[in-house]
């Protein structure tokens, strides 16, 4: 969806504004849609009223839009009932949360559901989705809260308990116990977070898993996992990592079926261990075992290394005490790392954040987080198959600065994960937004070049290959990948696979070691913002001419003009917006090259006011001498537009805007050349030569007009609202 430049950075404003203060960490959750649970909360026991949440109201618009939306029959008989008028002693926690907690309903959310059940296997995590402190006796007035990863800010998500019920049954998730609804009602916040139940139908396990922890997911296929996938495991084992593995199978996978072995085909284990020990009859020998967990709490694998195995009897005591092995039908079982890479095809691994474990384990990733996002027409470039808008995308510089403690084959690199997540798609479905197709590549950056943080242009990407990249390009809302690299600087470029899609993402950087990353940011200057002064003495040819050329429109205009002070042609002549329209047009006119209708009355009187002196307490005319410093910059700018108009169609790319307006002199940042692009370029993303001129006349009196109140040079200034609004209004 497009973005007008007043709402994006406004709240890309409010943001920063709220990272400053620390909001959106752990400790201090941002309030989604406003709502601040404990004081809500107080003025419903004030009132002694039950909370309705107008937000996410008790209707249709929050079931869905489509299947569940007004013109379905699945919704009309659909009534929300809160959990007093369901049952009799309603709990919000029965005995514990659990996996038998939550069982799927009339709703498509079953990868929801999974990792909700691999959350209830990890407390710490699970009491902070879901906070302890509620119940359904003391302090009960319908209110709830839940507490989700959302983009790289924790939100907390208030809710009402009122659920839609079919014939007094839950229509959605449910638990065993007819009693207990901490399922349901997580499943209903995790819904007014995206916009509706029906925003929740399809998904990814790992796509909630992420935004229960904030962590980011790795997928390995077992046929093609990396040589080093036991280092891998155990690592993120040590991290605190949250591991899943399944068999695949062409069943779907609410029909699980049972092999000879035990295992379950279509269904989600939990690795909970990995180990590696040494045998007793055989001093050297070392085998490497994996311990996984079953979520129905039974049905285990009977093969070798499973309870009551033979191999178990070749490890000594000090061994099997370390291991914890003991004989239950738990569900949880060991097997060899052998027999874990035959028998299962597909492992997940949700490595956590820092900020995910209270604990200050010195296991932890370093991370960095960039947002970002493809701008149509100016930073949306598409992949390394368009190499004429490929290097208009967002750019991060990678700095990898220690090498890992522990160096396969004695190469000395670092280890990374780069998640590229595109934002927002799931909850606007509704306006028809599809998940764009995805990837990235990362250059090693010249060590001539270390250091410059300047964005890299076109020439660079058509003589240097990637160094390492994404996989694939694949419609999922996230693609992740682990890499070695030896330290040094690197440039990570983030697109979609076509070009011109327009979309926000989230790009993170996940290192073993100290490492940095973050966007290429031009830094903002110009290289010649002021007026050229007056030249005392003698006038040269050029200077005759310009006067001459002066005085000729003065004479077009002149009966007009007569009586008018300061218009008396000779050192104070002066002419107007409307006059300069005529001299210059007449002049663009002779330039059939540049296929232009001539400059509008709107962009002279914006050269006016770059040219007046004081600009802010200006004539509104110019003189001769501004006349001629003007027309100098307007032929300067013309030979730009020129180059970039190749062929002579009387515009350039918006794409190329970046270059011409280095070339005029002017160094911006992403976020300016976005709001150049959605300011100046057409529906076809080109811009004509009026535009052009009048983009770079507004760039270089503001770049003055910053100048002239940056007086000590720091790079900022303070205005007064009368002199903000001079300055804007005028400029």
């Amino acid at each position: 969806m497009p973005y007008t430049p007043s709402g994006f950075f406004c709240d890309r404003l409010i943001r920063e504004r709220e990272r400053r203060d620390g909001e959106g960490s752990l400790s201090k959750p941002l309030h989604f849609s406003g709502q601040d649970y404990a004081p809500l909360k107080q003025e419903c026991l004030t009132k002694k009223c039950l909370f309705e949440d107008d937000t996410f109201p008790a209707t249709v618009e929050s079931l869905g839009y489509k299947e569940l939306g007004h013109k379905s029959n699945k919704v009309k008989n659909i009534v929300w009932k809160r959990p007093k008028e369901i049952c009799e002693n309603p709990q919000f926690i029965v005995g514990g949360a659990s996996r038998t907690d939550i069982c799927q309903g009339d709703l498509g959310d079953c990868w929801l559901l999974a990792a909700i059940a691999c959350l209830t296997l990890n407390e710490k995590l699970l009491y902070r989705v879901v906070p302890q402190e509620q119940s359904y006796s003391e302090g009960y007035c319908g209110i709830f809260h839940f507490q989700f990863w959302r983009y790289g800010d924790w939100v907390d998500v208030v809710i009402d308990d009122r659920i839609p019920t079919l014939n007094n049954q839950l229509v959605f998730t449910k638990s065993a116990e007819r009693n207990e609804f901490w399922s349901a009602l997580l499943e209903k916040a995790y819904a007014k977070l995206h916009g509706s139940y029906e925003a929740l139908k399809g998904g990814n396990t790992t796509e909630a898993m992420e935004d229960f922890t904030g962590g980011v997911t790795e997928f390995y296929e077992m046929k093609e996992a990396p040589k080093e996938l036991y280092k891998i495991m155990t690592k993120a084992l040590e991290r605190g990592s949250m591991m899943g593995c399944s068999i695949d199978s062409l069943v779907p996978a609410r029909f699980e079926t049972r092999t000879t072995t035990g295992l379950v085909k279509g269904h989600a284990y939990s690795v909970t261990g990995v180990e590696e020990c040494k045998q007793s009859q055989h001093k050297e020998s070392k085998v490497r075992l994996v311990r996984l967990r079953n979520p129905w709490g039974q049905v285990e694998w009977n093969g070798p290394w499973s309870d009551n195995s033979k191999e178990w009897a070749s490890l000594p005591k000090g061994e099997k005490d370390k291991l914890q092995h003991q004989s239950a039908e738990d569900g949880e079982f060991w097997m060899s790392f052998e027999d874990f890479k035959k028998n299962y095809t597909k492992i997940e691994i949700c490595n956590l954040t820092p900020d995910a474990l209270e604990d200050d384990k010195i296991h932890k990733w370093t991370v960095s987080v960039n947002e970002g996002r493809w701008v149509r027409g100016c930073s949306a470039g598409g992949c390394r198959n368009h190499p004429d808008t490929f290097w208009t995308n967002p750019q991060y510089r990678l700095r990898l600065l220690e090498e890992d403690d522990d160096p396969e084959d004695n190469e000395v690199a670092c280890s990374f994960v780069v998640s590229l997540m595109q934002k927002n798609r799931r909850k606007d479905r509704k306006l028809g937004a599809n998940l764009f197709t995805i990837g990235f590549a990362i250059y090693e950056v010249p060590k001539e070049m270390h250091g410059n943080k300047q964005h890299l242009q076109k020439d660079f990407f058509l003589v240097n290959s990637s160094k390492a990249r994404s996989k694939a390009y694949i419609n999922l809302r996230e693609v992740t990948q682990r890499f070695r690299l030896t330290p040094g600087e690197y440039v990570i470029i983030p697109s979609t696979y076509e070009p011109h899609q327009e979309g926000e993402f989230l790009l993170r950087v996940f290192s073993e070691k100290r490492n940095t990353s973050e966007e290429i940011e031009n830094r903002i200057e110009a290289d010649h913002p002021e007026p050229a002064p007056s030249n005392a003495g003698e006038e040269s040819e050029e200077d005759q001419q310009f006067r001459s050329l002066f005085q000729q429109i003065a004479g077009d205009v002149s009966t007009g003009s007569a009586g008018r002070p300061g218009s008396a042609w000779g050192s104070e002549m002066e002419i107007t917006a409307s006059e300069l329209k005529n001299v210059l047009n007449r002049v663009i006119s002779k330039h059939k090259e540049l296929n232009t209708e001539g400059f509008s009355l709107e962009s002279c009187r914006s050269m006016i006011a770059l040219m007046d002196v004081s600009l802010m307490d200006g004539t509104g005319r110019l003189n001769l001498q501004e006349f001629r410093h003007l027309w100098n910059k307007i032929k300067q700018w013309q030979g730009i537009f020129q180059h970039y108009n190749s062929d002579q169609a009387g515009s350039i790319n918006s794409y190329e805007m970046r270059n011409a307006v280095n070339d005029a002199g002017f160094r911006l940042n992403n976020q300016l050349y976005d709001i150049i692009t959605m300011r100046y370029a057409n529906e076809g993303m080109n811009i004509d030569f009026d535009s052009f001129i009048s983009c770079l006349v507004r760039l270089e009196a503001m770049f003055r007009a910053f100048q002239a109140f940056d007086q000590d040079g720091e790079g900022t200034i303070r205005l007064s609202v009368l002199e903000w609004l001079q300055l804007t209004m005028y400029a």
